[in-house]
């Protein structure tokens, strides 16, 4: 997983970014958020994610907003493994069956290609058995300087 150091900064040219502990997906001190735990190997970054009523837009399902932000925060994730720093510009999801509370799912978020300051990465929500239920598209930019 992360190490210490990668969990407080992530370290560059410029000024570094601060990781947030308080984060509302990933963070381990916010009691509100989702506390997903995040795991590295080789191609990508996974976490099982097991969402509670509490995140539920319609009656029995979980509101596509967050599922929107737990598919960009394991974007995030795979492209801070690489060292890098970067902020979502474009994001696109594709829902593609509903998501309900209590549901195992594995999250799995994975970099395409960097072209100088552009990095195109996707990250999918799947259930137990590998049925997709939301894909994600994105363009994130590193910012000058670094």
């Amino acid at each position: 997983m992360f190490t210490e150091q990668q969990r407080l900064t992530v370290n560059h040219k410029r000024e570094r970014a601060r990781l947030n502990p308080a984060c509302v997906v990933c963070g381990s001190t916010n009691r509100k958020g989702l506390r997903i735990s995040f795991q590295q190997r080789p191609d990508a970054i996974f976490a099982d994610w097991t969402p509670s009523e509490d995140w539920e837009s319609f009656q029995g399902t979980i509101h596509g907003g967050i599922i929107s932000t737990v598919l960009d925060e394991a974007m995030s994730k795979a492209i801070i493994a690489r060292d890098w720093e970067a902020l979502t510009a474009d994001l696109r999801v594709r829902f593609r069956r509903p998501v309900s509370p209590g549901e195992r799912l594995e999250v799995r978020g994975w970099v395409i290609d960097r072209q100088r300051r552009k990095i195109l990465a996707e990250a999918t929500l799947t259930t137990a058995t590998g049925e997709e239920r939301a894909h994600a598209w994105a363009t994130f930019l590193v910012p000058p300087g670094s």
